[in-house]
């Protein structure tokens, strides 16, 4: 509780009165009682934001000694991007000796890559229909290069996410080139 303590005004010396300023003291014992338990309530009634992360599966450390088959896959579901350097980005649909759709530049964002990705799911899915799998989505195979950033891998993988990649179909980071697609990702002075 709050108090107010004052001295009672004595006489003074040779008679003159004067009136005596009151010394006032709060007491705030209790002012501090409460901050402490608002400040309790509000962190115990507030939600903390939650650390967004994505799901990204890797492969086991332990070398497997059996002989890797070749896996064919439908060329026309797939599409390869390739990462360079100063934020190039080139995607080829099919085998690049034979593309389905030439080796292309794109810019980032939604209006590059996030366009062509909608369009080719929607073109993988009519193929699938029409082949009687409708299940069978879309392959994206992602190749950085060693001189392409950090940033525009997670720029793909947003953007995996973003259009439903992994929803319908699969995408794999795979960091082994050949020459004809390193070739691609030089930059032309």
């Amino acid at each position: 509780m709050a108090e107010l303590n004052t001295d009672g005004g004595g006489g003074g010396k040779g008679g003159k009165v004067r009136s005596k300023k009151q010394n006032s003291k709060v007491d705030l014992t209790a002012m501090v009682d409460l901050a402490f338990l608002l400040i309790t309530f509000f962190m115990l009634t507030t939600t903390l934001s939650k650390p967004q992360s994505m799901d990204l599966t890797l492969p086991d450390k332990e070398k497997d000694d059996t002989p890797q088959t070749n896996i064919k896959v439908d060329e026309n579901r797939t599409m390869t991007l390739l990462l360079g350097e100063n934020g190039k980005l080139v995607r080829y649909v099919g085998m690049l000796d034979k593309p389905l759709a030439a080796p292309k530049d794109f810019t980032y964002g939604k209006d590059g890559i996030r366009k062509e990705l909608i369009a080719r799911m929607e073109l993988v899915k009519q193929y699938s229909t029409a082949k009687g799998k409708p299940k069978d989505g879309m392959i994206v195979i992602i190749k950085p290069s060693k001189k392409s950033t950090y940033r525009n891998l997670v720029d793909v993988l947003d953007e995996m996410a973003i259009v439903g990649v992994n929803a319908t179909g699969s995408y794999a980071i795979v960091p082994e080139f050949s020459p004809e697609e390193q070739k691609l990702l030089e930059v032309k002075k």
